[in-house]
């Protein structure tokens, strides 16, 4: 995040604007003090509910869609790591990110409208029904019922079972956290199914 914020200083446009959002059900509380700690100036939102993720159909965070001023989405759904990391980071994204800031449509990193649209994840019924348990684990949390929680989101787990947001979310709520040996246990489970855990970035450096 503080990579992000050099970026988004460097660029100094007023014609592009990141908005990021923090998926957490622990709300401001718990993703209030990252945003800070980063000293984010762009626009910073909480996403309990893992609203966007649902509407973009993100499996896995960060992801991010670059939409123009036409309200048109020309690229979607990759890693945004801003440097490189173990998980899946690099050293092209950002570049590519100013690159198109800087020359809008006549950048070389602009999708075209299929390809865009192909890169869509497709979302199945039970994808569907799979947020609706997921909201309703989040809001029986809410209201201190931690069995029925627990209960809505494991249904969420099984119906959506390629969503690292889901399993990753439920980890950092036990002892252990969202970034110990579950989690890497996890990750390795995943990807040794043939499971893209980023989609690999079709960016290469000029």
């Amino acid at each position: 995040m503080p990579v992000w914020q050099h970026i988004y200083e460097e660029l100094s446009d007023s014609d592009f604007v990141i908005i990021s959002a923090a998926q957490d059900t622990g709300g401001e509380a718990v993703a209030g003090p990252i945003f800070d700690a980063a000293g984010a100036t762009y626009i910073q939102i909480v996403d309990v509910n893992h609203t966007i993720s649902n509407v973009f159909n993100f499996i896995n965070v960060p992801a991010a869609a670059w939409i123009d001023e036409t309200g048109k989405i020309v690229r979607i759904d990759e890693g945004t790591y801003a440097k490189t990391h173990p998980f899946g980071g690099n050293d092209v994204y950002a570049p590519a990110l100013i690159d198109w800031v800087k020359n809008g449509a006549e950048s070389d990193y602009v999708q075209s409208a299929n390809t865009v649209t192909k890169n869509i994840r497709e979302q199945s019924f039970d994808e569907q029904k799979a947020h609706a348990a997921f909201r309703l684990g989040n809001f029986f949390r809410e209201s201190g019922d931690v069995d029925r929680a627990e209960f809505y989101w494991e249904q969420a787990r099984i119906l959506n079972p390629d969503s690292v947001n889901y399993f990753r979310q439920n980890l950092t709520l036990s002892a252990e956290g969202s970034a110990g040996e579950s989690f890497m246990k996890f990750v390795t489970e995943y990807v040794g199914q043939g499971k893209d855990y980023y989609r690999p970035l079709d960016l290469k450096e000029k």
